[in-house]
C-alpha cells in the first residue's frame, strides 16, 4: 500500500506537489506488480521540467534529461541501477552508443526487457554498421517488445577510419548516403506498398556490380510503429541543414548554450525546405553535458580530460577529425593542434594535460551541487530541448533531477 505524499499537518502547495512527483513516481514503479507495469499497458510519461522563464528561442515542452550510457569499454557491464534510478526519477530517455566493439541495440533490447517507460534511444547507430533495412527491422523489433512509442534511433556516419578500416565500406557521398537511409527506414516503417529507393549512394533494389537481377521491392512483415522518430548526429554544415530537412532532431556534438545559435541557423535553412509543418519549435535539440557532483572541482576537470584528449587527438585521421574540428569552432584552436600532435606522437599523458580547464568546465556541470544548479540555468534556457548527461553516477543523478524540479 502507498503511504501518503503528505504528513499530518504538512500544508499542501501546488509547487511541493510537483517537487514530490519524482518521489510518487518511485513509490509507484516499486509498489506496482510486473505485470501492473507491463510496457503495453503502463505509460507513466513523467519528464523533468526544468521550472522558471524559457529563453525565447525555445518553445512549447520543458527541457527534458536524458542519461548517456555510451558503449562499453574492454568488458560489457550495463548500469542497469543507475538506469532504473533515472526512470523512478522521470528521466526521459536512455542513450546508448556504438564505435568497434559493442554495438548500439542489444543494450536497448535488454533495457527494454529491465524497465517500464523509459525511451530507448541510440545515440549514434553508424551507418556502415548495417543496411537501412536492416537498422529499420532491429528498431521496429524492440520498439514492438519494449512497448511501441519507447524507441527513437539516432543516425550518423561516424569517420572515414571506421567506416573504412572497421566495416570495409567505402567512405562515399556522406550526406547522400544519409539521405537515402533516413527516406528507405520511414519506407520501411510506414508500409504504404513494397519499398524501392533509387538513390545516389543505396538503391533497393540492388542493382549493381555482381547483382543476380532477380531482387524485387518487398513490404514489411511486421505492422510496426510508422512513427518511429529518427535523430541525426551531424557536425558539418551541409550534414547540419540536411538534418533539418529530414530528421526529426539533432544530435549535437561538443555545444554549449553559448555555442549553439550559430547551429540553429543552419538547421533552419534545412527546415524552409520541409513540406511538411515541422519548424525549428519541433525539433529535438539534443546537448550532451557531463555531471560530476565533488568539492574537488579541480580533479574533476582533470579526470574528464582523457576522453576529450582521445577524441580530438585520436578519434580521425590527422586531415578529417570531426571533434577536433569542434574544439576549433569553440575558440580553442591552438590546443586542438597541441592536443592531436601529442596525441598522434604517442605521448598521450602530455596530449591530456593540454586540454585547458575552461574548455572542459563550459561543457561539463562539474562541483558542489550549488555551482552545478547556478551553472545549470544555462543549459535550462537554452535552446536544448533535452540533454544528454553524460554516465553520470547515483548521486549525479539524484542531484540533477532535483535542480531540474527546484
Amino acid at each position: 500500500m502507498l503511504k501518503p505524499l503528505y504528513k499530518s499537518g504538512e500544508r499542501f502547495s501546488v509547487a511541493s506537489t510537483i517537487n514530490k512527483l519524482p518521489l510518487l513516481q518511485s513509490k509507484i514503479l516499486h509498489a506496482c506488480e510486473p505485470p501492473i507495469l507491463s510496457p503495453r499497458y503502463c505509460r507513466i510519461r513523467l519528464a523533468i521540467s526544468a521550472p522558471g522563464p524559457k529563453n525565447r528561442s525555445r518553445k512549447g515542452n520543458a527541457m527534458k534529461l536524458g542519461l548517456d550510457i555510451g558503449y562499453s569499454g574492454a568488458r560489457l557491464d550495463l548500469p542497469m541501477e543507475a538506469i532504473s534510478r533515472a526512470e523512478a526519477l522521470g528521466f526521459d530517455s536512455i542513450w546508448t552508443a556504438e564505435s568497434y566493439g559493442s554495438d548500439v541495440f542489444s543494450p536497448l533490447a535488454f533495457i527494454a526487457a529491465r524497465t517500464s517507460r523509459i525511451r530507448l534511444c541510440s545515440g549514434i547507430a553508424q551507418l556502415a554498421a548495417r543496411t537501412p533495412a536492416n537498422c529499420a527491422m532491429i528498431a521496429q523489433t524492440i520498439d514492438a517488445l519494449a512497448g511501441a512509442g519507447r524507441v527513437a534511433v539516432g543516425l550518423g556516419v561516424s569517420g572515414p577510419q571506421i567506416v573504412e578500416g572497421w566495416y570495409g565500406q567505402p567512405w562515399g557521398k556522406p550526406s547522400a548516403r544519409l539521405r537515402d537511409y533516413v527516406a528507405i527506414m520511414r519506407r520501411i516503417w510506414q508500409r504504404e506498398g513494397p519499398v524501392s529507393h533509387a538513390g545516389s549512394e543505396i538503391s533497393l533494389p540492388y542493382e549493381g556490380p555482381g547483382a543476380s537481377g532477380l531482387g524485387k521491392p518487398l513490404k514489411s512483415i511486421l505492422h510496426g510503429n510508422p512513427d518511429i522518430p529518427i535523430y541525426l548526429g551531424t557536425s558539418t554544415p551541409v550534414n547540419i541543414r540536411l538534418t533539418g530537412e529530414i530528421a526529426d532532431g539533432w544530435l549535437s556534438m561538443h555545444l554549449t548554450p553559448d555555442t549553439l545559435a550559430a547551429k540553429l541557423d543552419l538547421l533552419d535553412e534545412g527546415l524552409a525546405r520541409r513540406a511538411d509543418s515541422r519548424t525549428i519549435d519541433t525539433l529535438e535539440i539534443v546537448g550532451n553535458v557531463r555531471v560530476i557532483v565533488t568539492d574537488d572541482v579541480e580533479s574533476a576537470l582533470a579526470s574528464a580530460k582523457a576522453t576529450i584528449a582521445l577524441y580530438v587527438g585520436g578519434m580521425g585521421a590527422q586531415g578529417k577529425n570531426f571533434h577536433k574540428n569542434a574544439m576549433v569552432e569553440r575558440g580553442y584552436g591552438a590546443a586542438a593542434e597541441r592536443i592531436q600532435e601529442l596525441f598522434l606522437a604517442g605521448r598521450k599523458d602530455e596530449a591530456l594535460a593540454a586540454v585547458p580547464d575552461e574548455y572542459v568546465d563550459e561543457g561539463a556541470l562539474i562541483g558542489p551541487v550549488e555551482r552545478i544548479a547556478e551553472r545549470f540555468r544555462r543549459w535550462r534556457d537554452s535552446r536544448f530541448t533535452l540533454l544528454r548527461l553524460g554516465n553520470p553516477d547515483l548521486a549525479a543523478i539524484e542531484a540533477i533531477a532535483r535542480i531540474a524540479n527546484g
